[in-house]
């Protein structure tokens, strides 16, 4: 049982009253289901009211132990039996839908399990969950043996009732000298840890992060005292300090995280109903609101909330990190032969990690906190950072103000790690798990745990920032020049890599303040990279990188690159090659670094066409641009050169080019000309075309030529939908004898290609079968809505703009992503009587940014008239459910 003071704060029920019930011969299932309804909505109005959570925790725990005892003697147990907590029921931390977790000792020679069934199935009756065993003293034994799992949850085993001695024999027979050491233990413990951080990417800036096993969660913590209590005997974290494990300030971090975490698991349960460990977007905005947070011009409470939460777990992170490593020394390595190699008057090698010559160091050399990660990336095979030199790092931090950051030996170390061949991004992600990153660059500082409350940035800006810089240096190291073979070629080329990191550094930096991000973080740059000694033309490069590193992403996913203006007016925004492969790094390495789900062969294709395109303008000369009339020209004779292997007869070729019009020969390639060619001169000319093939950037393209027909950009997409599919780009041309060339980007939903030829059978198939019924508005979609787009309601925008040159219509709409959503803007079309020529797909996370290049059905801008006519249509269409 929980000590007595425990025992009296947890009386949120009149145990009187149940005991009298029972006195009176009432059915006890009602009296006790009763009871705990009581104790659970007392216990719910005491947390919403702002008691301490720890108390909460203490008082269910003890709560349970009281109706437990009373449901065990209740149904005339074994005499030698005994009722134990164990796990978190054990350690008397439970939470509103935590489990309650039993073990039912029992002696060896026990054959009594009928009562013992009873009282489990009424437990359940009154409303418990309850994870339970029976098990003897040797049963125990033997799984523990092989399961950590197993005998960690024994570890924390307490007495409810029954028999104490059966208890003591068990702990007795699991103790450290019979099995699992501490030195055995703590490796299976580690090991177990990173295994459960592996699974939520290493990283505990999920957008829903898992506040119990994720890294820096619950679990870190109890990970902590598990390994204490094998080593030391104890579990809590006070005794730790007492043994000089722990310094005060670090116990006070700890026990505020984890109080924090507490309340929030406190409030999850009640929120879900039930056991509930995620922080989903379901609950995020709830819970934000209920701590107290309100929104702000700049920032939103959910993600004042999220931050606060991230820049906790970062800090429980790095303590746990810090603490399993002394564990290591002084578990694993306490006894092992000692070599330690010098390496200057501030610092030494101890069996291959750094540590300080002395405690005073960063006392006497404040510079040595950023030197030390210099003398890491030079020497690769060093293990780490001894345990205690991290310790004195966290403690000398406050040295790192305006003074250190103008010490030119600062400035020159930290520019020195940037020009490193090895280790950079290593050692910027060691500096920022110490904090000495957010120190030097405060306005890093500012970012850290930052989150934006959206799908498409899938970790926070710090975090974001520092998987950016690890992308451009895989650009750099041989063995992963597989990946993005042209970026690794680019990449030796450049003269100064450090400004690409300095770019990559500065990118995001100014997020969340307000205004432009990218003007701000341009300044910021500036003044960064010529405090550090950078030459006014190299300070300009870098922050001019900050400043438009968006825009090579934007062209690529919202205007039309087939068009040689657009590439020519591209170029003239970049200026030179060398800021062209500048620029191209980086964009790559930031949409890479995004969302996991974010990056795919057809973007990365894009972007290659429009950095090839202009790379090729910038050597031909802005002052002498491709004219129109060339291209084409250029154009059908690569189309010609590759039909010429096939025997196409040139009549017929003639007639279909003529048909066909001079704008498809900008809108394609002479690759996919000389395809459709070959394929329509073999085809019946009674029936639609479809054909698929596998594009070298990733893609999947859908060609169908078919007479043209009301609704059918709406049937097509429609099909598309139904069939998984999700579309990134379309161009539709119609041709002077009514048909229509349809040609569509499509990947499947995970964002993976199509690959096998029975799924491209199917596809063809099925839209073949659509496109010989009666015209008809698409199929309304099947697939469900993601269950996090609900929690982002994004209004519809819709803009129009003219493209006077190319006498059409661009028309944006920016949506709440969702299944059939181009169906839905097929049929607006067919409604308004619009030709769609071009479209550029793009999905940001939960958001829709389209953009359609269209006219009427003369081929000719709309009006005013036709633009709100369209846009009335759209917004009836997308309101549909």
């Amino acid at each position: 049982m929980l000590p007595a003071a425990a025992q009296r704060d947890s009386l949120q029920l009149d145990l009187s009253k149940l005991d009298d019930t029972l006195r009176g011969g009432a059915a006890p299932l009602p009296a006790f289901r009763s009871a705990l309804q009581e104790a659970h909505e007392a216990q719910r109005q005491r947390f919403l009211s702002g008691a301490p959570v720890e108390e909460l925790l203490r008082q269910r725990a003890a709560l349970l132990d009281e109706l437990l005892t009373r449901a065990w003697r209740l149904h005339s147990p074994p005499a030698q039996a005994a009722l134990v907590a164990v796990g978190g029921y054990g350690r008397a931390e439970l939470h509103p839908g935590s489990d309650i977790d039993l073990l039912i000792l029992t002696a060896e020679d026990s054959t009594e399990t009928q009562a013992i069934e009873r009282f489990v199935h009424f437990l359940w009756d009154i409303g418990l969950h309850v994870g339970h065993s029976v098990r003897t003293v040797a049963q125990c034994t033997e799984v523990a043996a092989h399961d950590i799992t197993i005998l960690t949850n024994l570890l924390e085993a307490r007495l409810v009732e029954g028999s104490a001695p059966l208890l003591e024999a068990m702990r007795a027979a699991l103790a450290p000298e019979h099995l699992w050491p501490a030195d055995e233990f703590f490796k299976a413990k580690w090991e177990e840890q990173a295994r459960r951080h592996h699974k939520y990417h290493d990283t505990a800036y999920n957008l829903e992060p898992n506040i119990k096993d994720g890294p820096g969660g619950l679990r870190d913590i109890q990970t902590i005292t598990w390994v204490a209590l094998r080593h030391f005997g104890s579990a809590h974290l006070h005794d730790l300090a007492a043994h000089g494990f722990l310094t005060a300030n670090e116990l006070r971090l700890l026990d505020e995280g984890r109080s924090f975490l507490w309340r929030i698991r406190y409030a999850l349960h009640l929120c879900a109903g039930r056991r509930e460990d995620r922080l989903l977007f379901d609950y995020q905005r709830a819970l934000a609101a209920q701590f107290g947070y309100r929104d702000t011009p700049h920032q939103l409470a959910v993600e004042q909330f999220m931050q606060r939460y991230y820049r906790i777990v970062m800090e429980l992170g790095r303590l746990n990190e810090m603490l399993l490593q002394l564990f290591q020394e002084t578990i694993l390595y306490a006894r092992e032969d000692t070599e330690i190699v010098p390496l200057n008057k501030r610092f030494q090698v101890r069996n291959d990690v750094i540590e300080v010559a002395h405690p005073g160091v960063f006392k006497h050399y404040p510079f040595a906190l950023l030197e030390i990660f210099l003398l890491l990336a030079q020497r690769p095979h060093l293990k780490g950072v001894h345990a205690a030199t991290i310790r004195l790092i966290r403690d000398h931090r406050y040295l790192i103000d305006d003074a250190f950051r103008a010490d030119l030996r600062c400035r020159t170390l930290f520019m020195e790690l940037l020009r490193e061949k090895r280790g950079i991004a290593h050692e910027l992600r060691r500096m920022h798990r110490y904090g000495v990153l957010g120190a030097y660059i405060p306005e890093f500082g500012r970012i850290e745990g930052q989150m934006q409350h959206d799908l498409f940035h899938v970790y926070t800006v710090d975090e974001h920032t520092l998987f950016l810089v690890r992308n451009l240096r895989r650009f750099a190291l041989p063995e992963f020049a597989h990946e993005l073979p042209l970026c690794s070629e680019i990449f030796q080329q450049l003269p100064k890599p450090e400004l690409l990191y300095l770019a990559g550094l500065f990118h995001d930096i100014a997020k969340g303040r307000g205004g432009d991000h990218s003007e701000l973080g341009a300044e910021d740059a500036t003044q960064f990279c010529l405090r550090h000694g950078l030459s006014a033309y190299d300070a300009h490069m870098v922050a001019w990188l900050v400043k438009h590193h968006l825009i090579l992403s934007r062209t690529a996913q919202r205007e039309d690159i087939s068009d040689p203006q657009v590439i020519n007016a591209f170029a003239a925004r970049i200026g030179d090659s060398t800021r062209l492969d500048y620029l191209y790094l980086l964009t790559a390495a930031d949409i890479r670094a995004t969302n996991p789900g974010l990056w795919t062969g057809w973007k990365g294709a894009l972007l290659t066409e429009l950095y090839l395109a202009t790379r090729r303008a910038l050597a031909r000369g802005l002052e002498n641009p491709l004219a129109q009339a060339e291209r084409i020209e250029e154009t059908k004779r690569e189309a010609r050169q590759l039909l010429a292997q096939h025997g196409v007869d040139e009549a017929a070729l003639q007639a279909l080019w003529l048909d066909a019009g001079e704008d498809y020969f900008l809108r394609y390639s002479a690759d996919e000309i000389a395809w459709h060619t070959q394929s329509i001169l073999a085809a019946p000319a009674d029936k639609p075309l479809t054909l698929m093939r596998q594009r070298s950037s990733g893609g999947s393209e859908l060609f169908i030529y078919t007479p043209d027909r009301d609704y059918l950009f709406a049937t097509i997409t429609g099909a598309l939908d139904q069939l998984g599919l999700n579309v990134h780009d379309a161009r539709i041309a119609t041709t002077r004898n009514g048909h229509t060339l349809n040609t569509f980007i499509v990947l499947e939903e995970s964002g993976a290609a199509i690959e096998s030829a029975a799924r491209t059978g199917e596809i063809i198939t099925a839209l073949k079968q659509q496109l010989l019924q009666p015209a008809a508005p698409g199929a309304p979609a099947t697939r469900r809505t993601r269950r996090q787009l609900k929690h982002f309601p994004i209004p519809t925008q819709i803009t129009f703009d003219q493209d006077a040159r190319n006498q059409r219509t661009v028309m944006e709409v920016i949506t709440a992503d969702r299944p059939g959503l181009l169906a839905k803007v097929g049929k607006a079309f067919m409604e308004c009587g619009i030709r769609l020529q071009n479209a550029k797909i793009a999905t940001l996370g939960a958001r829709a940014e389209d953009i359609f290049y269209i006219t009427n059905r003369d081929n000719q801008p709309l009006d005013n008239d036709r633009q709100t006519q369209l846009q009335t249509a759209l917004l009836h269409f997308l309101e549909i459910k």
